[in-house]
């Protein structure tokens, strides 16, 4: 199955709409976009077995934010599942985990 995002605000409480996400595998670009109004990206409907870097740029949505970019390595071991990438996100911090 596929890849996904959500990347929620928390400083405003809402969704992060037109951040810039870059999603890799084995240095190969596999997804590069924005999130949509909700927050959300479909990064891939196909994912295969390896090691993902999916890299958010915060630093243009968050101007004067402590963090540039966050970025996220994961290892996708079974391809038949979904896996989602949630992020929540404040110009001095962000968080992540294994989303449903």
């Amino acid at each position: 199955m596929g890849i996904s995002t959500h990347i929620l605000d928390t400083a405003k409480g809402r969704p992060a709409a037109g951040v810039r996400v870059v999603l890799t595998r084995e240095e190969r670009v596999v997804f590069d976009g924005v999130s949509d109004d909700d927050g959300r990206a479909r990064l891939t409907e196909h994912a295969e077995a390896g090691t993902y870097r999916l890299t958010f740029d915060t630093g243009a949505y968050n101007p004067g934010g402590f963090f540039p970019e966050a970025t996220i390595v994961f290892t996708v071991d079974d391809p038949t599942r979904h896996f989602h990438v949630p992020l929540l996100l404040s110009p001095f911090g962000y968080a992540t985990y294994r989303g449903s």
